[in-house]
């Protein structure tokens, strides 16, 4: 049952004519290299009318799992669980992968039905009495099945999930929950819209030449670039993309228009028009709080986090605040350094959140010798993914060959066939890496089609990364920054956890939210290592490779703003606990709220959290109560990545093979013991105090 695997899930509203079914393009056989989606032949207005009659279709072959007459076994209703919803899973992936990468109106207003159809799906299937009475007849007897260790996991995911969506509560808080879930999904989705909407938003136009001093002339013929696909012609705009806005407060010595940038940054989804997302997300909060007592827990964290390896909102918070005081410390550290900068060019003001980027900067110049625009040359995309492709290739065995053969759904799409090291298909792997007005900010990896081997039917796994990297310009080839490249190998990471998948069924692939982020975080490892960076960064003009000299110096500025970088996230990670802790369902005034969260914990007013409430995109989609889980991760991925380094040896091929072992597990086994079995011991928190500049 592959529905549990997607954001939103829909129902059926009206009924199809069966020829205009039949021309739909979603709901044929694709006879395309390895049944990829045939994005030529897809139109938007498909997307709505197949979703309903893949709905329909699921809920024929749920109602027959629930109606058998037989007594239920672990074949005739887990498996046949799983089997159900194939057609919806496949429509419903590739609709919500182009709704976050390539979206437009049409795209958006077939969401805004969708999506509350989606949830009341969802509920239909897990509120339906006659199906949760099988699964809880298997549950009751699990010991007694025969089931091996796999199937003895799914059981136990099934049961918790049809208990965790309310299938023990009576018939009147049944409705009450439904009406929860699809307010939620309805809020949520206009919550994106908002967002994408003031992300994609011109905030800062220039027409006199003398406030472009200082940028790097890259910037400059962005921003000319941008300011004509806008409208502006013959001007320079800025967006509040980052490849467009950081480097805009890296370089300018403008300060009045820096502060202007930043605010309208931070600002996203706050600024009392009508992408205003203030009343929303105090809704959304509300609801959780509503449906997380409904199910019998004390706050939405509880919900969460039971799920979870942390298990509790206290242990998160010991974490956080572990972490949160040395991280402090040394912020402030770097703040007296840039203040010094300032004091001595005889600047008479106080270092503010609009400053940072830019002195920090001048700070990696004086102790350091290095900037960004030293590097930028060296990171040519191209050159940064070959990198990226070879370290998973001596490390898994694997190789990406390129398939012009394959349609995509963006002429920015570039598609690669994923090989092992006999030359077998293992995957197809999609690259979107550039933005555009049509997708939401930020980077992701996910799937069209998932790896399972039900039956012996072993279905390989389609698999995307996107992302809102520095892009070409008219006489340059995309040049990466090092924070990109760092987000390259790992969203490379999550991708490779996919493609490397080797479990029997769909819902045993699911992880823990603070499990994720180890198989793509271990990832950035890898991007910077002097040996790494041998191999792929080389002079896009000259392809000579990288000199030892520059290599050093990013080697000594390793532990460089690492105080602001981890202050930065950790008070968004709070941020998340503190909405998601409240037992109160009571409209929080969302201003007030962020206030005294951060009041409450000392963040100093130079460092500004990574989001803020109204841009917080993460709490609103699949990280509420759980944003922490980068920084828990963390850990995992600063030890486990010191057994690499423990072998004297970064490609060693047993600790990459028990490290292979590891993703291909998926969810069959609990996280902690999959990470034991992988290091011989659990994870200890030094190699990530020491990689930050903390112990």
């Amino acid at each position: 049952m592959k529905f549990f695997l997607l954001l939103f899930v829909i129902a059926l509203s009206t009924i199809i004519p069966q020829e205009r079914i039949m021309e739909n393009p979603l709901l044929k056989k694709w006879n395309t290299p390895f049944e990829t989606p045939p994005f030529d032949e897809i139109k938007d207005e498909h997307f709505l009318p197949a979703i309903k009659y893949a709905v329909e279709q699921q809920k024929k072959e749920i109602e027959e799992i629930a109606n058998n007459s037989e007594e239920p076994t672990f074949e005739n209703t887990i498996v046949a669980m799983e089997k159900s919803g194939a057609l919806l899973d496949r429509v419903s992936r590739l609709f919500y992968a182009l709704n976050s990468a390539n979206t437009n109106e049409k795209l958006q207003r077939a969401a805004r039905e969708i999506t509350p159809l989606l949830t009341r799906h969802e509920d239909d299937i897990y509120l339906n009495d006659k199906l949760f009475k099988r699964v809880r007849a298997l549950y009751e007897k699990k010991e007694s099945l025969g089931l091996n260790a796999e199937q003895m996991r799914l059981l136990e995911f099934y049961y918790k999930d049809f208990v965790r969506s309310g299938a023990n509560l009576p018939p009147d808080k049944k409705e009450e929950l439904r009406k929860i879930n699809e307010e939620i999904s309805s809020l949520a989705l206009k919550f994106g819209e908002n967002l994408l909407k003031e992300t994609n938003a011109v905030a800062l136009v220039i027409d006199n030449k003398e406030d472009l001093v200082g940028l790097p002339e890259s910037v400059i013929q962005l921003a000319a670039e941008t300011a004509s696909e806008k409208g502006y012609e013959g001007k320079w705009a800025f967006t509040l993309q980052k490849p467009s806005w950081i480097p805009f407060l890296q370089y300018s010595p403008k300060r009045e228009l820096r502060e202007k940038l930043f605010k309208a940054y931070i600002n996203r989804g706050n600024n009392n028009n009508e992408y205003d997302n203030k009343d929303i997300i105090a809704r959304i909060v509300s609801l959780r709080v509503k449906r997380a007592n409904l199910l019998g827990y004390k706050t939405h964290a509880d919900y969460v986090l039971e799920v979870n390896m942390a298990k509790t909102p206290d242990r998160v918070y010991k974490f956080l605040h572990e972490l949160w005081t040395p991280a402090l410390k040394r912020a402030k550290s770097e703040v007296e350094q840039m203040q010094k900068i300032i004091d001595s060019e005889g600047g008479n003001f106080k270092l503010q959140a609009w400053d940072w980027w830019y002195y920090a900067e001048k700070l990696k110049r004086e102790k350091y010798e290095l900037d960004e625009e030293m590097l930028r040359p060296y990171f040519k995309m191209e050159n940064v993914l070959k990198g990226a492709y070879e370290v998973a290739s001596r490390l898994y065995g694997i190789k990406f060959v390129e398939r012009n053969d394959i349609q995509v759904y963006n002429p920015d799409v570039k598609v690669f066939e994923v090989l092992d090291e006999n030359g077998n298909h293992v995957g197809i792997f999609y690259t979107d890496y550039y933005p555009r007005d049509g997708k939401r900010s930020g980077a992701w990896s996910s799937s069209f089609r998932v790896q399972s081997n039900i039956d012996g039917n072993f279905i390989t796994p389609l698999v995307y990364n996107v992302g809102n990297f520095s892009k070409p310009t008219a006489d340059k080839p995309a040049l990466m920054s090092v924070d990109e490249v760092n987000t390259l190998f790992h969203e490379l990471g999550h991708a490779l956890h996919s493609l490397l998948s080797n479990t029997t069924y769909y819902r045993t692939k699911w992880v823990p939210r603070d499990f994720v982020e180890l198989p793509s975080q271990i990832m950035e490892n890898w991007a910077l290592e002097p040996e790494v960076l041998k191999l792929y960064a080389r002079h896009y003009k000259t392809g000579e490779p990288i000199p030892d000299e520059l290599i050093e110096k990013i080697e000594n500025s390793k532990l460089f703003n690492q105080g602001f970088e981890t202050v930065e996230y950790l008070a968004a990670a709070f941020l998340d606990m503190d909405w998601h802790t409240l037992t109160d369902t009571a409209l929080q005034n969302v201003e007030e709220f962020e206030k005294k969260c951060f009041d409450k914990l000392g963040k100093i007013p130079e460092i500004e959290s990574r989001y803020q409430t109204t841009n917080f995109a993460h709490i609103v989609g699949g990280y509420s109560a759980g944003y922490y889980s980068y920084i828990w991760s963390a850990v995992l991925d600063a030890d486990a990545f010191e057994a690499f380094k423990e072998k004297g040896d970064l490609f060693d091929k047993e600790t990459a093979a028990a490290f292979k072992k590891l993703l291909s597990k998926g969810g069959t086994e609990d996280p902690m013991q999959l990470y034991i079995d992988f290091r011989g011991r659990e994870p200890k928190v030094d190699a990530l105090l020491k990689r930050r500049g903390l112990d």
